[in-house]
Protein backbone atom coordinates (compact mmCIF):
# COMPACT_ATOMS: atom_id res chain seq x y z
CA UNK A 1 0.00 0.00 0.00
CA UNK A 2 2.56 2.20 0.83
CA UNK A 3 3.84 2.63 -2.96
CA UNK A 4 0.43 3.00 -3.72
CA UNK A 5 -0.93 6.59 -5.16
CA UNK A 6 -3.26 7.47 -2.51
CA UNK A 7 -5.71 9.06 -5.65
CA UNK A 8 -6.09 5.08 -6.87
CA UNK A 9 -6.61 3.76 -3.56
CA UNK A 10 -9.02 6.07 -2.73
CA UNK A 11 -10.96 5.21 -6.23
CA UNK A 12 -10.35 1.94 -5.77
CA UNK A 13 -12.85 2.59 -2.09
CA UNK A 14 -14.97 4.05 -3.76
CA UNK A 15 -15.75 2.20 -6.46
CA UNK A 16 -15.88 -1.05 -4.34
CA UNK A 17 -18.50 0.66 -1.87
CA UNK A 18 -20.25 1.53 -5.05
CA UNK A 19 -20.56 -1.83 -6.40
CA UNK A 20 -21.64 -3.26 -2.60
CA UNK A 21 -24.37 -1.13 -3.15
CA UNK A 22 -25.22 -2.35 -6.80
CA UNK A 23 -25.47 1.00 -8.59
CA UNK A 24 -23.83 1.68 -11.69
CA UNK A 25 -21.18 4.66 -11.94
CA UNK A 26 -23.15 6.06 -14.06
CA UNK A 27 -26.70 5.94 -12.07
CA UNK A 28 -24.58 7.04 -8.69
CA UNK A 29 -22.70 10.24 -10.80
CA UNK A 30 -26.37 11.18 -11.48
CA UNK A 31 -27.78 10.70 -7.81
CA UNK A 32 -24.48 13.09 -6.05
CA UNK A 33 -24.90 15.28 -9.09
CA UNK A 34 -21.42 14.86 -10.28
CA UNK A 35 -20.34 14.79 -14.16
CA UNK A 36 -20.11 11.26 -15.13
CA UNK A 37 -16.66 11.72 -16.54
CA UNK A 38 -15.57 13.26 -13.58
CA UNK A 39 -16.72 10.24 -11.42
CA UNK A 40 -15.21 7.93 -13.79
CA UNK A 41 -11.76 9.55 -13.07
CA UNK A 42 -12.05 9.68 -9.21
CA UNK A 43 -12.53 5.83 -9.50
CA UNK A 44 -9.35 5.63 -11.76
CA UNK A 45 -7.62 7.40 -9.27
CA UNK A 46 -6.95 10.41 -11.75
CA UNK A 47 -8.57 13.39 -9.65
CA UNK A 48 -7.05 14.82 -6.29
CA UNK A 49 -10.77 14.98 -5.10
CA UNK A 50 -11.96 17.97 -2.66
CA UNK A 51 -13.20 17.32 0.91
CA UNK A 52 -17.03 18.59 -0.42
CA UNK A 53 -16.51 15.87 -3.12
CA UNK A 54 -15.91 13.36 -0.58
CA UNK A 55 -18.35 14.37 1.67
CA UNK A 56 -20.91 14.44 -1.30
CA UNK A 57 -19.78 10.69 -2.43
CA UNK A 58 -19.59 9.26 1.25
CA UNK A 59 -23.62 10.66 1.56
CA UNK A 60 -24.53 8.80 -1.55
CA UNK A 61 -22.75 5.50 -0.71
CA UNK A 62 -24.62 6.20 2.99
CA UNK A 63 -20.92 5.94 4.93
CA UNK A 64 -18.75 8.68 7.04
CA UNK A 65 -16.36 10.06 4.88
CA UNK A 66 -13.88 8.21 6.81
CA UNK A 67 -14.90 5.15 5.60
CA UNK A 68 -13.62 5.92 1.92
CA UNK A 69 -9.86 6.36 3.46
CA UNK A 70 -9.98 2.48 5.06
CA UNK A 71 -8.21 1.12 1.83
CA UNK A 72 -7.22 -1.65 3.67
CA UNK A 73 -10.94 -2.80 3.70
CA UNK A 74 -9.82 -3.02 -0.64
CA UNK A 75 -7.00 -5.06 0.01
CA UNK A 76 -9.13 -7.16 2.21
CA UNK A 77 -11.81 -7.31 -0.39
CA UNK A 78 -9.62 -8.58 -3.14
CA UNK A 79 -8.21 -10.90 -0.78
CA UNK A 80 -10.87 -12.87 -0.35
CA UNK A 81 -12.20 -12.37 -4.06
CA UNK A 82 -9.19 -14.38 -4.92
CA UNK A 83 -9.74 -17.13 -2.60
CA UNK A 84 -13.36 -17.59 -3.65
CA UNK A 85 -12.00 -17.38 -7.04
CA UNK A 86 -9.74 -20.80 -6.60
Amino acid sequence: MADEDVKVLFGRRVRQLRKEKGVSQEAFAHEIQIDRSYFGSIERGERNVSLENICLIAEGLGVAPAELLRFDAVAEAEAQDSIQDE
